[in-house]
């Protein structure tokens, strides 16, 4: 069984920053892409950014150019380094996996969401 663990969110000022950070851990037979996923109150879950283990990337158009996706292969594990945060950032950010290498969902793995909350 795979895990994913999400660390890295919280409270911050419009213009600041945050890194999150997500480890796969568990059995875990070949994990080949990583990524995040948001939801804000109200609002359907929706794709922030995946990398795979080939350094494909797909970042939402809301994002690029302040969010930059990075990753770990051989620790499983994922980064988002998030830049120039505003309020329409908050959400509860999900860190996703699977053992495909595949830029669009679905995904196989969910870890359980960590809050961002940007102030204005």
């Amino acid at each position: 069984q795979v895990q994913l663990v999400e660390s890295g969110g919280g409270l911050v000022q419009a213009g600041g920053s945050l890194r999150l950070s997500c480890a796969a851990r568990g059995t875990i037979f070949s994990i080949n892409t990583m990524g995040w996923y948001r939801q804000a109150p109200g609002k359907e879950r929706e794709l922030v950014a995946v990398i795979t283990s080939g350094g494909r990337t797909n970042t939402a158009d809301s994002v690029l150019g302040r969010f930059t996706i990075s990753s770990m292969n051989a620790k499983n594990t994922v980064y988002l380094q998030m830049n120039s945060l505003k309020p329409e950032d908050t959400a509860v950010y999900y860190c996703c996996a699977d053992t495909v290498r595949r830029t669009t969902g679905p995904y196989a793995y969910w870890g359980q969401g960590t809050q961002v909350t940007v102030s204005s």
